[in-house]
């Protein structure tokens, strides 16, 4: 109750509290006036305390059952619940009745917005006879759509795909809810022949309709539409038979409003950020047919042209010239907004879906674009012109106000040239010239039209139009079929210059029917051709084309060409109807300037100046402070009137027909109110001010202390009163009153003093003295719109400043009316305040309005501002005279306030100067915030009434609260910088062995120093070309004068040595953006480390997301660390209204911010419950689709307030990504809220994802030997080619070592420009290492000079790095180069001059030419299963406590090393991982095994081994363990496996088995084949567009792995004669695409070969000439596909039971149950008991079983035993029977579990003991089946 009377006394009315919001300062909320507790009642309630603990303690002294306790505690809460309802319903009684009126009141003035259109309009009827017709009908309609969606829908969804074959409406019922119409409005100016309506629609719907797909189990629904709109019907073409009507057109101008309810599984759609996509998408379809420009159009009779009727003409052009703007908002500030600089204005043009987008004007408030624009309008009234003008920003596009038109108004007056202020913001206006353009049926102006359109000026890049075109595409018929004799899907594309539209998609026919229409602006019908394409729905095959020149339509009657085409390189009998209609754009310029002649004739005998009366402007303002009272009179006596009490005082003032309420002040004869309040009056006689004092009772009428009275006239002549009143009628009593009557002066100078005195100022109930008083004198309005029925209108205007409103009277019908009154409106900041003035007719249709901002005023002479206006959104000529008077409010106290620049304190005893100090310290947190004023104009009394107990309420619908925060300007311009470390060169060794006779190595490490921030890499053992490969990002503003400072050291054991240092310039980094360079390291002799340097700036495109989350997948790092994807900002503002801590106080409040391992704290506020922080966070963000930020809100970090989960995806849906508003709290009060602003911005990497590609290039250059010194750095924007062309002229130093990585590693040497964004992780496969380049064959030469190489590091199977072989190895090279050499030649000249034969004497090879060893590699398959024993590394103090170790294995073959993951802690690892790769047989070739224990700076050597490859091959399987050597103890479980290759196709089926028996921690599947591809040559293909002949090139892609072949000199037979090798993991679901492409840009034609296809083929191969889709007929390519099934022993051992064993990890049981299992018409379970039951208790625990069938988990097939208490062998012998047939219950499975029903809450995960899933279908259900099964535990 006590909230409710503050929240109605600290609000006088609805207008004073809209002004109170308005003008405080960010952050300040009520807050509570604390009450003040004596000795005695401190003690009383120390004693009550006692006394509640007392039974608890005597309790437990004497040992009694806490159930007494508990029920005492019960009886007590029962009684104190009963009491306090009592109290509660006492109080909403009396709240009740004191708010009757106010209800009363509120609920007559309704927006009329909640009310029926026929109310709002006059012109909509009110159609009660269709909605009963409606209502009658609406069953027979159910059963109507009901049939229609059983009989139609349901089998045309069951037929469009095999998993909706089961679809089936279980329940179809449209409800006892008919759709009403509301009202219709009929068009009476539309043209003749049709008939123009408005409907009004609302469907409120109950609705339900229920689907189920029986195969998925799946049910969905829906529960309850709503729908509300305008929908425009137009009957036309009105016909002289039945049914007078031909057709009947509907579509929505503006998109009406849908909401949904879901039942079932789509009950998922109304989670919130669901339900928003949902309705969205639904909404989109619906515009797709049914809002402009689509139509929903209904034939009634036959043969009606229907694409015309959907389609229609155009109602006209409009033409928009974008001239200039002025006045503009200043957005773009520097330091902090102290220096207010310009903006970079540009503007969008919105008109319907057409949307057009003017350059941006840099540095200035007043741009001039000039610019023209044309625009389609489909329907006037209705369409809207809708302009927004921006400030150009990097990051975050400013808004600089807007302004709409409709375009009725430019049809009416063809020419509408005129400034129009922009809304929603403070100032500016701009300046537009709207044409409309007619349409004209002949070309009798066409001449004149162009030679005018000459002379038009615009900046755009497209001049204006002549004419506009319409091409109705109706059918076609015979089309030529596709290849394979199928049906085509034809889709037709029309061009007109360099416009190009695509018609709908036909599907499966050669006679399509589309009936669609499009419309082209046409410049020159003499010169432009209509170009018609039909194609098949891939865009690459054409199935005919047509070229119609537009001139041809000149010569036409009407200018309509209507008639069927043949269509051209297609079938003899293919042709095409269309029908074009040309239509010549005329503006009659010569209407328009006789209408400009008489309007101004007229306007020079209209009056230029207002003549108000001579008692304008000559109030005052009269304000009352009310500071405090003494010695008051008690009311409330106790116990009968022996004992005396105090008082509840409040205070009533009245004057002038106004009456101010204060706060009541409780239990105090002393109180302190320090209120103020003012009101404006003229100086008439005889005016009082009467002020009396009551006390506030709660049960009855609140009681008499005192009343004075004051005479106004004597408070005008002191000016001033500060004095001590005396009051009367009562026997003691006084009260402190300063009044103040406030002269007004035109002085624009006194206003800084006034407002600096309002921000010192602070009252308790939140009002801020008024600044300025303005007089707003309305006198006449010239020229006014007529209503839409022709007829003048009856006008009032209704004058807006902030919540303050008044309303003139209502004129007769007039277009000029006249008012001739006056207002006046109390203004409390000049510089922030608008004055709107706002015309209608009655009140309800709007005539025009204008917005005048008070600080024009300030420059005005005598601040007065008496002149014509014109008004928006109204017709051109329309203008209002009125005279706008500001007055600046001058008090006494601003003088010496500012001379001393401190406090206005008011004279009296000290008392009251300590009681006014301890108010302000009360009710402010921090410092002393800028409250609201109180507007005491007209406010009825029960509107003010409050007490100050509570913080006072904002109800909803009175809510002024700020709805966006108002960020700084600096929010949000944060970038990201990037580094990637990848390796460094010729570094200086420093580790000397013998005292520095042998130079040793060094083991390298970076630190990277940017400002407060510091990066380490980890150590490089041994290196003196250590590869890191690690990638940082720190978030920094692109202002940033920090320098990169780039340290390089060696690891030592006591102090680590310097290895040089670089420093890179910030600044440089973000000019370039992006930097990949080697940079040489000073301070010593010699050196050099590669970085990549990135400056990553934001945007706000959400498209730009998809390259970031693909950069993300393409890179991995060696220090685990994921790049980026956005970076979201936060800024958190306040809150509002947040929970009372439980000791009743107010909360401390702060708040937390939580994403990933991210966290955030704000500062602690003061006490309050709508605290202020305005600070700002920001994260990185790696996927925006999956990650949420959480924001916990606590008291001082421990009493939680309330939490805020924000999924980061729900702002990729918003305008520029951006939230900003007012959030409800989870666990708070329903009243709890945060504004906050959180707006996420996109990482634009200008990093193209191959440049790993060209790193492993470049760093094989230099190991060879290549010339360091010439290497130029590899900066953005340098072409893929020219890297190529570096790495050709290098390729004669390192041709050795690519022939060595070709077998095993891809290495892409020269990818096109168009193919940089291939991903890094197609050089390496998931599992398996194979080529990804094909395979040159290269000159021979000594590898002596190979030196240190970069070597590949693969990390559970995956690339990490780039390659890296020894010296020492050159041997090795040069028998594997030998084995390896490729099996193909090149093609010699001759041969490409023979595949130029023409087909007609074909004498093309039929079979390729392959080289014998073709197909002869294997795969090496090694399985790291575990390793035990291994030493320990991790020692704790000092070596004293043995510890453990962090064991890995690093796998290394040939060039290629494989890694493990990390096992924590752990002398006896498991890894089960598996390893892949693809190899010739070379028994040479040494397997090397290495085991270290992963350590933060050095990693701990654990021990080695190695393999012989030959020995594998020998064995092909074996499953060994193998001590590890230089090493105390420790040995390594290893299954290796050599797979030859086989084309026995029976082996296919085991290897399949092993894939779904083997599971492997690093995510690999064992393959099933290997595929061999030899892409020899290619015949015929197409020609480029060009007319030139490709530069062939083929893409193979299988899966994940794709590879590219070289690029072909020009030539339509390439030659390419290259082999390829695929790892194929499931050869009946697997295909082949081979992609050709001329130069990787211009399809050329593609192939798809299913895997299975050559499991029926003899020995598993396709050896021909093969058919290109999407190509020439005769265009085929010749290659030789053979697979092979590996051969492998594992899967025939897992085939019989066997295979590898984990020692390390035996499967754990938890006991044994009895269960006995038998079908006898239904199926019964007996459960018998458990034995030897597993659980963490001695004294056993309480179990029971529970059963469950699966695979649907409902209620009946859900069963459960009792419980067995403390028993670990329990007995239940519980017999279940499930109702199943046979059939059913042999494809189920019963999953049983033993539970723990003595699970504490906490613990509910570890209630199961065990589980085990029997399969029923291998159970002998007949026989029945009774034994032991082995529980085991849960997964």
């Amino acid at each position: 109750m006590s909230r409710a009377y503050a929240s109605l006394e600290n609000d006088s009315d609805s207008e004073k509290k809209t002004e109170l919001d308005q003008y405080s300062p960010p952050g300040e909320m009520e807050v509570h006036k604390t009450k003040l507790f004596d000795a005695k009642a401190i003690l009383w309630t120390f004693g009550k305390c006692l006394t509640a603990l007392l039974p608890v303690y005597l309790a437990g002294y004497y040992r009694m059952s806490t159930s007494l306790v508990v029920f005492g505690m019960m009886v007590y809460a029962g009684w104190k619940h009963t009491r306090e309802a009592k109290e509660a319903r006492l109080r909403s009684a009396i709240q009740l009745f004191s708010d009757e009126k106010e209800d009363i009141s509120s609920k007559s003035f309704r927006s009329r917005r909640d009310l029926p259109s026929w109310v709002n309009f006059p012109d909509v009827e009110k159609v009660e006879w269709l909605n009963k017709v409606i209502q009658q009908a609406w069953p027979f309609i159910g059963q109507y759509l009901e049939k229609l969606l059983t009989e139609t829908i349901a089998p045309s969804i069951r037929g469009s795909s095999t998993h909706l074959q089961t679809l089936n409406f279980t329940k179809i019922d449209f409800g006892g809810k008919p759709m009403k119409v509301v009202g219709v409005k009929a068009h009476t100016e539309n043209e003749k022949g049709q008939i123009l309506l408005d409907v009004y629609i609302s469907y409120v719907g109950d609705a339900e309709i229920n689907v189920e797909v029986k195969r998925y189990f799946c049910k969905a629904g829906v529960k309850g539409i709503q729908l509300n709109g305008m929908m425009r019907v137009i009957l036309e073409p009105l016909i002289g038979d039945v049914p007078i009507v031909g057709a009947v057109t509907m579509f929505f101008i503006q998109r009406p409003k849908l909401f949904i309810n879901w039942t079932g599984l789509t009950n998922l759609l109304d989670i919130p950020g669901l339900n928003v996509m949902s309705d969205t998408m639904i909404m989109d379809a619906i515009a797709s047919c049914l809002v402009l420009p689509n139509r929903l159009t209904v034939p009634l009779v036959s043969d009606l042209p229907v694409a015309q009727l959907r389609c229609p003409l155009p109602r006209g052009v409009v033409r928009i010239h974008l001239l200039e703007a002025e006045r503009l908002a200043s957005k773009d500030n520097y330091v902090k907004g102290v220096i207010a600089g310009m903006s970079d204005p540009y503007a969008l043009l919105r008109v319907g879906p057409q949307t057009f987008k003017s350059r941006h004007q840099d540095n200035t408030l007043n741009p001039k674009w000039d610019e023209m624009y044309e625009v389609i309008v489909h329907e006037v009234p209705g369409q809207e012109l809708e302009v927004e003008v921006f400030d150009k920003d990097p990051d975050h596009d400013d808004f600089l106000g807007r302004t709409k038109l409709d375009l009725g108004i430019v049809k009416k007056s063809n020419i509408v040239d005129e400034w129009f202020t922009l809304k929603d913001t403070q100032t500016g206006r701009v300046h537009l010239k709207l044409e409309w353009l007619t349409l004209e049926p002949n070309t009798e102006r066409l001449n004149e039209v162009i030679k005018r359109n000459e002379s038009v000026m615009s900046k755009t890049a497209n001049p204006p139009s002549a004419a506009i075109l319409a091409v109705y595409l109706d059918k076609a018929e015979a089309l030529p079929m596709k290849k394979g004799n199928k049906d085509p899907n034809p889709i037709v594309q029309l061009s007109v210059q360099d416009v190009t539209r695509d018609s709908r998609i036909c599907w499966n026919t050669v006679n399509p029917q589309w009936e669609d229409a499009f419309t082209f602006f046409i410049r020159d019908p003499s010169q432009q051709d209509i170009t018609i394409q039909v194609k098949d729905n891939d865009r690459v095959q054409t199935l005919g084309n047509l070229s119609i020149p537009v001139s041809r339509l000149l010569t036409c009657p009407d200018l309509t060409l209507d008639e069927w085409f043949s269509l051209e390189n297609a079938g003899p009998d293919s042709r095409i109807h269309v029908k074009s209609v040309l239509r010549v754009l005329w503006l009659d310029e010569e209407a328009v300037n006789l209408s400009h002649l008489s309007s101004a004739q007229l306007s020079a005998s209209r009056p230029q100046n207002a003549t108000p009366h001579s008692s304008f402007a000559t109030e005052g303002v009269l304000r009352i402070l009310l500071v405090e009272g003494q010695n008051l009179v008690p009311k409330d006596n106790l116990m009968g009137g022996m004992v005396k009490g105090k008082s509840d005082p409040y205070v009533k003032i009245q004057i002038g027909g106004e009456t101010f309420k204060s706060q009541v002040i409780k239990e105090n004869l002393n109180p302190t109110w320090n209120e103020m309040y003012e009101v404006v009056l003229t100086e008439l006689p005889g005016q009082e001010l009467s002020l009396e004092v009551f006390d506030k009772d709660m049960d009855m009428k609140d009681d008499f202390m005192g009343r004075l009275k004051i005479i106004l006239s004597e408070i005008i002549s002191s000016q001033y009163i500060n004095e001590w009143f005396t009051l009367n009628d009562v026997k003691r009593g006084r009260v402190l009153l300063a009044l103040e009557w406030l002269p007004t002066v035109t002085q624009p100078e006194k206003l800084q003093q006034v407002l600096q005195y309002q921000s010192k100022s602070t009252f308790a109930n939140k009002a801020v003295p008024t600044a300025a008083l303005l007089f707003v004198y309305v006198e006449r309005a010239h020229e006014l719109p007529l209503k839409k029925s022709g007829k003048e209108p009856k006008v009032g205007a209704e004058l807006i400043l902030g919540g303050s409103s008044h309303r003139t009277t209502v004129s007769d019908r007039s277009s000029s009316p006249q008012w001739d009154e006056a207002f006046h409106f109390l203004v409390r900041n000049p510089l922030k305040e608008d004055l709107v003035v706002k015309l209608s007719h009655c009140w309800d249709f709007s005539l025009g309005s204008v917005v005048i901002p008070i600080k024009e005023l300030l420059s005005e002479p005598d601040l007065i501002l008496d002149q014509w206006l014109n008004l928006e959104g109204a017709s051109p000529d329309s203008q209002i005279l009125l005279r706008a008077e500001l007055k600046i409010l001058c008090p006494n106290v601003t003088e010496s306030f500012v001379d001393q620049d401190e406090q206005f304190k008011l004279p009296g005893t000290s008392s009251i100067k300590r009681k006014q100090e301890e108010l302000v310290q009360k009710s402010n947190v921090e410092e002393v915030p800028e409250p609201p004023v109180t507007t005491p104009v007209s406010v009825p009394e029960e509107e003010k009434v409050m007490e100050v107990t509570d913080v006072p309420e904002v109800s909803s619908s009175d809510d002024l609260r700020p709805s966006h925060t108002s960020p700084d300007a600096s929010f949000g311009l944060e970038g990201m910088l990037r580094l990637h470390l990848l390796e460094a060169e010729n570094l200086v060794a420093k580790d000397n062995m013998m005292g520095g006779m042998v130079k040793g190595k060094s083991d390298p490490y970076v630190k990277i120093q940017i400002g407060n921030a510091t990066f380490k890499s980890h150590v490089v053992k041994e290196k003196l070309n250590p590869i890191w490969n690690e990638m940082y990002e720190l978030v920094l503003t692109s202002d940033s004068t920090a320098d990169v400072l780039v340290e390089v050291f060696d690891k030592d054991m006591d102090k680590d040595d310097i290895l040089g240092r670089a420093k890179i310039s910030l600044q440089e980094i973000i000019r370039s953006q992006l930097t990949d360079q080697w940079f040489t390291l000073s301070d010593v002799k010699h050196g050099r480390v590669h970085l990549i340097l990135e400056w990553l700036p934001t945007v706000t495109q959400p498209e730009r997301l998809q390259k970031a989350l693909q950069s993300q997948s393409a890179h991995t790092y060696q220090n685990k660390s994921v790049p980026s994807a956005a970076l979201l900002y936060i800024l958190i503002e306040r809150a509002h209204a947040l929970p009372l801590k439980k000791s009743g106080k107010e909360p401390r409040a702060a708040a937390e911010l939580v994403l990933r391992d991210i966290s955030y704290k704000t500062k602690v506020c003061e006490r309050s419950v709508s605290p202020q922080w305005s600070e700002a966070f920001y994260f990185p963000v790696i996927d925006p689709k999956e990650e949420i930020v959480i924001i916990k809100f606590s008291s001082a970090w421990e009493q939680p307030l309330g939490s805020l989960v924000l999924p980061i995806r729900e702002l990729l849906s918003k305008p520029d990504l951006l939230l900003d508003q007012w959030q409800s709290l989870d666990g708070a009060d329903p009243d709890s809220e945060v504004l906050l602003r959180a707006q996420l911005k996109i990482l634009d990497s200008k990093l193209d994802p191959s440049v790993h590609l060209r790193t492993s290039v470049t760093d094989e250059d230099h190991s060879v030997g290549g010339d360091h010194e010439n290497k130029e750095p590899v900066i953005a924007g340098q072409t893929q080619t020219a890297v190529s062309k570096t790495s050709e002229k290098k390729s004669q130093l390192k041709k050795g070592l690519s022939e060595l990585a070709a077998s095993t590693l891809p290495v892409s040497v020269s990818l096109p420009e168009e193919h940089q964004k291939q991903k890094a992780a197609q050089v390496i496969d998931d599992h398996h290492v194979t080529p990804s380049a094909p395979k040159t064959k290269p000159d021979t030469e000594d590898l002596s000079k190979v030196a240190d190489s970069p070597s590949t590091v693969v990390e559970s199977g995956h690339v990490t790095g780039p390659l890296k072989t020894s010296g020492s190895d050159t041997a090795a090279y040069k028998e594997q180069r030998e084995s390896d050499k490729p099996s193909y030649k090149k093609a010699s000249p001759g041969s490409v001059e023979e595949s130029k034969v023409t087909s007609s004497t074909d004498v093309r090879p039929q079979k390729t030419s392959h080289d014998p060893s073709f197909g002869t590699k294997g795969v090496l398959r090694l399985h790291l299963l575990e390793a035990q024993n291994l030493v320990a590394k991790d020692s704790l103090m000092g070596g004293m406590v043995k510890g453990k170790s962090d064991p890995y294995v690093k796998i290394h073959i040939r060039d290629a090393t494989f890694k493990s993951h990390v096992i924590k802690e752990n002398l006896n690892p498991t890894w089960n991982e598996m390893y892949e790769m693809i190899m010739n047989p070379d028994p040479n070739l040494e397997v090397k095994f290495e085991v270290f224990d992963k350590d933060v700076d050095s990693d701990d050597f654990l021990g080695r081994f190695k393999l012989k490859l030959g020995d594998i091959i020998r064995s092909q399987y074996n499953d060994e363990w193998f001590t590890l050597n230089d090493i105390q103890h420790g040995r390594v479980h290893l299954v290796t496996e050599w797979l030859p290759s086989v084309t026995q196709r029976d082996k296919l089926e085991q290897v399949l088995q092993m894939q779904s028996a083997q599971s492997y921690q690093n995510k690999t599947v064992p393959s099933a084949g290997l595929l061999f591809i030899l892409l020899e040559k290619a015949h015929e293909l197409p020609l480029k567009k060009s007319g030139k002949e490709p530069k062939a090139a083929a893409e193979l892609v299988l899966g994940g792995t794709s590879y590219k072949s070289k690029v072909c000199e020009r030539s339509a037979s390439p030659h390419w004669n290259e082999t390829f090798e695929f790892l194929v993991h499931d050869p009946k679901q697997d295909m082949l695409i081979i992609k050709l492409s001329s130069a990787w840009d211009q399809p050329m034609g593609s192939l798809v070969l299913p895997i299975k296809e050559l499991l029926t083929k003899p020995e598993l191969l396709t050896d021909q000439w093969l058919n290109l889709d999407g190509a020439l007929p005769q265009s085929q390519i010749l290659l030789r596909a053979q697979l092979k099934i590996l051969d492998s022993k594992m899967a025939a051992l897992v085939a019989m039971g066997s295979g590898p064993v984990l020692s390390n990890k035996q499967a754990a049981t938890t006991g044994q149950i009895k269960i006995s299992l038998s079908f006898q018409k239904k199926l019964a379970v007996i459960i018998h008991a458990c034995r030897g039951l597993v659980t963490s208790s001695k004294d056993g625990s309480d179990t029971y079983v529970s059963l469950i069938l699966l695979p649907d988990k409902s209620k009946a097939t859900k069963k459960k035993t009792a419980v067995k208490k403390k028993n670990l062998n329990p007995e239940y012998n519980e017999r279940f029977e499930f109702d199943l047939s046979m059939e059913e219950a042999r494809q189920r499975e019963l999953s049983v579990c033993v539970k723990n029903a003595s699970s504490s809450f906490m613990n509910r995960d570890k209630d199961v003991i065990g589980q085990v899933q029997i399969d029923l279908g291998h159970i002998d259900l007949q026989s029945g089946v009774t034994e032991w099964f082995d529980l085991k535990e849960e997964n």
